[in-house]
């Protein structure tokens, strides 16, 4: 008899998140790697993604998170030739500790999402790239599409905000259009990395030139570095409107407000 896989545990991951000295990377290797054996066949560039993440991770990790890691990829026929053999050589030495018992292996066939917006925000670049990258073959119901109509309207809203240096406005607007918090609204704007305003770029549909116009002009962290909006305007490229749907249903709503206009 089969019994219902068990997604990994991320509760607390928002409070852990916000205290200096947490390391979130066992918690991100867990995620990525229900991410990939989701899917039965992965193109050249998913391999060298997850690859690069696994082999940089394998030694950052704790014992129980490399006991689970390892048996998800042996249940995997298709992973990367490298990351078995490194494992392989992983699970020699933490065999014992597996089969004492200590952390009964997690069998998830899903994805986590309850933290997934704060798992997002704490990654660094790379780490977001690749969560992005895999997100669209996620078990995990996407935002509602925007209407061309109201998408195009708020990217014009959203570029005279930037150009205008109104940071305000462009929160209101991005909480409108995406309907999330105003809280969340504010992290995408503020956020010194950029990455968060592509995924709204990429769900409006919007255009790369406008993006970088709104980059250049909204946030000095990220405007004073010609390579970073460049390297933003790559990924914006690179992921698909299908993951930044699925990432955007995962930012808190305001639900009170919602109701006060109507939205169900």
């Amino acid at each position: 008899m089969n019994e219902t896989p068990t997604p990994p545990n991320l509760d607390g991951l928002v409070e852990l998140a916000n205290r200096d000295g947490v390391d979130v990377r066992p918690t991100l290797l867990r995620v990525m790697t229900d991410l990939y054996v989701q899917k039965q066949t992965h193109t050249e560039q998913e391999e060298r993604h997850f690859t690069e993440l696994m082999l940089r991770l394998i030694d950052l990790v704790d014992v129980d998170t490399l006991t689970i890691i390892a048996e998800k990829i042996a249940g995997y026929p298709t992973a990367p030739v490298a990351i078995r053999h490194r494992l392989l050589k992983e699970v020699i030495s933490i065999a014992p500790a597996a089969s004492s018992g200590g952390t009964p292996p997690i069998d998830s066939g899903k994805l986590p999402t309850d933290d997934l917006s704060e798992l997002f925000f704490a990654s660094n670049p790379e780490e977001r790239r690749l969560i992005l990258l895999n997100l669209p073959y996620a078990s995990i119901a996407p935002a509602a599409t925007i209407s061309p109509a109201a998408a195009l309207e708020s990217t014009h809203r959203l570029e005279a905000a930037a150009l205008g240096h109104n940071s305000e406005v462009f929160a209101r607007e991005i909480e409108r259009i995406l309907r999330i918090s105003r809280a969340h609204a504010r992290r995408v704007y503020e956020d010194t990395s950029g990455e968060p305003i592509v995924v709204a770029a990429v769900a409006l549909g919007m255009p790369s030139t406008v993006l970088q116009r709104i980059l250049l002009c909204l946030n000095p962290a990220i405007s004073h570095s010609v390579q970073r909006v460049h390297e933003l305007a790559l990924l914006h490229g690179e992921v698909e409107p299908a993951a930044a749907l699925r990432l955007l249903e995962r930012f808190p709503p305001d639900v009170n407000q919602f109701k006060q206009r109507g939205i169900p």
